[in-house]
């Protein structure tokens, strides 16, 4: 029964082992990518005058704000998959009787919940990002310090609301819709072939639900832009930057583009990464 047990404890920590290890590959692969779309969700440019802001920056700047994505989403990723499968885990045991799906769903929305608790990351790297804010900070740490000194502690989740609205919602998507994607794709036998389908339903995935979420982006890198002042809420946001934006809902989706096609490649990269890192194990 012991040996049981620590098995099962084994196979929780790679869990989150791997989704860490994932989540770490594709932040290094992916972040210029990322930085341009942070401009185009930013200042509604398009993404050639994003990436042409990018090369005027210089490649000092280009991994600049680096790490706080880096801590951030190893350890979201890790949560992500961690958590969903100790929460499904759980609900098995004590919820038998009820739907599969259903406990699924609540796993996933409990996962993506916890991982909130890391929005002060996401908060640090969206003022590194940040063009304006090059020359008041020096580093993640300083941004921190000059927070919770002149601010105080809730001014690290400003930008709270809308990650929680997009965690719970896309992670229950993402756990409820991998498995049948993955039906889908051509059946293969080789370790290239489920490496190849992992990654495909994983891009697939991640990019559309990057679309149906993008605008809950916005106002979160809207609301995480500024510092001090009254908290606002998505919806005055969402409705100020239609405003700057001629009130054209189709410009509120300014660098979905790009998101769409780094979504591709960051799930993609993720979801094949942890798989066969889990099957390593």
């Amino acid at each position: 029964m012991a040996s049981g047990d620590q098995e099962e404890s084994l196979q929780t920590q790679n869990h989150y082992l791997c989704g860490s290890l994932a989540a770490f590959a594709n932040i290094i692969i992916t972040f210029p990518i990322h930085k341009a779309l942070f401009r185009q969700q930013l200042f509604g440019v398009h993404a050639w005058d994003a990436v042409r802001g990018l090369q005027r920056d210089g490649l000092r700047t280009l991994y600049r704000g680096i790490l706080p994505p880096l801590l951030q989403k190893s350890s979201t990723i890790a949560i992500m998959f961690g958590l969903y499968e100790d929460f499904s885990r759980i609900l098995r045991v004590h919820a038998p009787e009820a739907p599969v799906q259903f406990r699924d769903a609540i796993a996933a929305i409990l996962a993506g919940t916890a991982e909130a608790v890391l929005t002060p990351f996401e908060r640090v790297q969206t003022l590194l990002q940040d063009p304006r804010h090059h020359g008041n900070f020096q580093n993640t740490a300083h941004i921190f310090r000059v927070l919770l000194q002149q601010h105080g502690f809730l001014e690290l989740y400003r930008g709270l609301v809308p990650i929680l609205i997009r965690n719970g919602p896309s992670n229950a998507l993402f756990f409820g819709l991998r498995g049948p994607i993955k039906e889908l794709l051509p059946e293969v036998e080789s370790k290239a072939g489920h490496l190849i389908n992992d990654f495909v339903c994983g891009g697939i995935l991640g990019a559309g639900l990057g679309v149906v979420f993008y605008p809950l982006n916005v106002a979160k890198s809207h609301a995480q832009v500024q510092i001090g002042g009254p908290f606002q809420s998505c919806r005055v946001i969402l409705a100020s930057v239609l405003r700057e934006r001629d009130g054209k809902v189709s410009r509120l989706f300014r660098g979905v583009h790009l998101n769409f096609q780094r979504s591709i490649f960051s799930w993609g990269i993720i979801n094949a990464a942890y798989e066969l890192l889990l099957k390593m194990m």
